[in-house]
């Protein structure tokens, strides 16, 4: 059966609930009084045996011809008994529960070139020792984080095979593998310049790896972006097991370049936007998709398309009428592990609004279609226009106040595609994304699964996202409220 409403004049039903099934006053005083007759027994038999004890002990003590009491020393009583006890008494064995250490990341650098082979090398400067300089450095930053780091050599005057690289960082069971190398053109001197990362496009985890990589560096460096590039003929990263990427940080064939890649303070900034995107390689923040106003035959499917392929659970705020319209839809959200939520059963603002009582019958709807088609009894909502609009200013909290108390969680937003607004371009949804989120450890992002071009940006959309693992909402996560 349904609750009732507990406050004011709110006759709408919430939630589903069992029975509860009661027993009488007089009932429940009997078991008492049973309960606390049975306890004094209890007790005092305990007092009659410890009697009984005491009074065993004084007797044998009086009995005649009795030896003398042995006082066993106090390290014997520590060490387990008499000295003279027989040998091999078992000791009872203490088991202590630690909780296991965390795993610390392993992460292999690989200075490239090295022994006779210089690499691609300009006047004086040798790409293999600049190599071996940029790794030292990223490898002394990423050790001050907490990281353990191999590098692959140590010193000019190694040389290693591609194999023996791989191999390298097969046996070190690195997590992660990042090869540092320097770009030429094939003149003595030209003007191409800037940084470039490659990743095997067979490796999970790589194209990632790379973007972190790649964007920090910029990012310190402000360098020509060069973009990543996807390649199977770089045997380093194809063949190594974990994620892998090998990163070109300027072109000595560019005399600007080359004396900038030279400048140790040049190398602490590369360095530092370096060990940040590998820090946030393993340590990510949180991004919430969100989408309101589905589920839509067409749009909606396709959403789900996506996010399947790129194994990422999201959260759905629906509308009721949509639900019974696309039940099937409805029913794949749920299916595939997603959050569904209640967004409102018709989005007509001066209707849902015009009362806190209008709120909550529209939102009955709304839960009932949810429940009816998915089985799924909902504690999540948004607010049709957030929590506070132009609508609802004269009911919106004793609206707060009336779904907290019945154990519902309301969520705003943090950030937006704003794809509500007509005439916006794939393009231009993925910028005000990106913009909206302000580098935030937590985003909760607004998108709208019936809009055709969310469904044309998805892709870039989470693509533009590295830094962020993206979770759907649960009634464990703090949320983000207006």
């Amino acid at each position: 059966m349904y609750g009732q409403a507990k406050r004011g004049n709110y006759g709408v039903k919430l939630v589903r609930v069992n029975p509860w099934i009661g027993e009488s006053s007089a009932a429940r005083s009997r078991s008492a009084r049973e309960k606390k007759k049975a306890r004094l027994l209890v007790l005092l038999t305990l007092v009659m045996l410890a009697l009984a004890a005491c009074t065993s002990i004084i007797c044998i003590g009086l009995l005649p011809g009795r030896e003398e009491a042995t006082v066993v020393p106090e390290r014997e009583v520590l060490s387990g008994g008499l000295e003279n006890e027989p040998a091999g008494a078992a000791e009872p064995e203490i088991v202590v529960m630690t909780e296991p250490e965390p795993k610390i990341p392993v992460i292999v650098i690989d200075p490239g070139h090295g022994g006779n082979d210089d690499g691609c090398s300009r006047e004086d400067v040798l790409e293999k020792t600049v190599n071996l300089e940029i790794a030292a450095r990223l490898a002394g930053k990423l050790r001050d984080m907490g990281y353990e780091v191999v590098l692959t050599r140590e010193d000019d005057e190694t040389w290693l095979s591609l194999e023996e690289r791989v191999g390298i960082a097969e046996d070190s069971r690195a997590d992660i593998f990042v090869s540092i190398h320097q770009n030429a053109c094939e003149e003595k001197e030209a003007s191409a310049r800037g940084i470039e990362t490659w990743y095997s496009g067979d490796r999970e985890g790589a194209r990632r790896l790379a973007q972190l990589v790649h964007r920090g560096a910029l990012e310190e460096t402000h360098a020509r972006d060069r973009e990543l590039c996807e390649s199977e003929d770089l045997f380093v990263i194809r063949e190594t097991s974990m994620p892998s990427c090998l990163i070109e940080t300027s072109f000595l064939s560019n005399s600007e370049e080359r004396k900038l890649i030279c400048d140790p303070e040049y190398q602490d900034k590369l360095t530092a936007g370096m060990a940040e995107g590998i820090d946030c390689y393993f340590n990510p923040r949180t991004m919430y998709l969100t989408f309101d106003d589905g589920p839509s035959a067409e749009n909606t499917s396709a959403v789900l398309d996506i996010l399947k392929e790129h194994n990422i659970k999201a959260t759905f705020f629906v509308i009721g009428e949509n639900v019974r319209r696309h039940p099937e839809v409805a029913r794949r959200i749920v299916e595939e592990g997603h959050t569904i939520g209640i967004h409102c059963n018709r989005h007509v603002y001066d209707e849902i609004y015009e009362s806190v009582e209008a709120y909550l019958a529209d939102f009955q709807e709304a839960y009932d279609a949810v429940y009816e088609v998915t089985g799924a009894e909902v504690k999540l909502f948004r607010f049709p226009g957030g929590s506070i609009n132009a609508y609802n200013k004269e009911v919106y909290e004793d609206i707060i106040a009336e779904m907290t108390e019945r154990g519902f969680v309301y969520f705003d937003w943090n950030g937006s595609l704003e794809d509500a607004v007509s005439k916006s371009t794939p393009e231009q949804l993925v910028r005000n994304a990106v913009e909206s989120t302000l580098g935030r450890k937590k985003v909760v992002m607004l998108a709208h699964d019936i809009v055709s071009n969310t469904v044309s940006c998805l892709e870039q959309l989470i693509d533009s996202f590295p830094e962020y693992k993206m979770e759907p909402l649960t009634e464990e996560v703090k949320p983000i409220q207006f």
